[in-house]
């Protein structure tokens, strides 16, 4: 039995570090994440995709993997596959932070006991990650990925403490961002062989 999905999206990814070809770098973040969600307790792990990057995502997925074809790379739609596929809470995680650790998942879906939704920024702008209540709710805007943040998330909402804030992380969309990667943490194994 699952508490909820938690959903890889893949999103455009514009920069990789110098000698590396972007969508190999753009494969090997997507990679982690999916090994990242893939053995955690009690979560379906899925994969949110366009139909151009179908074949990405089967080529990261392990064999639990749920796939979702979405009609455009937005947390919304995300969510919205999620619930198709009968979930009742689901969380959306960008697919271009590596290393994040396992434990911010946790605190992501947590609120969701009680609140409808809970965001996660960037700490380098923008949002790492979303988990909602499901259906959607119907106020829940089309989260810009690289501006959105708690704020905007709440603004829509009937009630502002209807949205809680989830702790947040980095993600990896320029050369500085590199310097934020925890090399203590183990996995990203992926993202990891490039680099050195």
């Amino acid at each position: 039995m699952t508490d909820a999905a938690v959903v890889a999206l893949l999103l455009p990814v514009t920069w990789a570090p110098p000698g590396t070809d972007v969508a190999v770098w753009r494969a090997a973040m997507a990679e982690d994440l999916v090994d990242l969600l893939t053995p955690l307790p009690r979560i379906q792990p899925a994969i949110a995709a366009v139909a151009d990057d179908l074949p990405l995502a089967s080529k990261i997925a392990w064999p639990s993997t749920r796939i979702y074809e979405i009609p455009e790379p937005t947390i919304r739609a995300a969510l919205v596959a999620a619930a198709a596929d009968g979930h009742d809470k689901a969380a959306v995680v960008l697919a271009d932070a590596p290393d994040l650790p396992a434990m911010l998942i946790g605190k992501l879906l947590r609120p969701l006991s009680t609140r409808h939704l809970a965001v996660a920024p960037a700490h380098n702008g923008g949002l790492l990650a979303a988990a909602a209540r499901l259906p959607v709710p119907d106020w829940l805007p089309d989260l810009d990925t690289e501006s959105g943040d708690v704020a905007v998330a709440r603004r829509p909402a009937p009630e502002p403490t209807m949205v809680a804030s989830a702790p947040g992380w980095h993600r990896l969309r320029a050369p500085e961002d590199l310097q934020r990667l925890d090399l203590a943490l183990e996995g990203w194994d992926a993202t990891r062989a490039l680099l050195t």
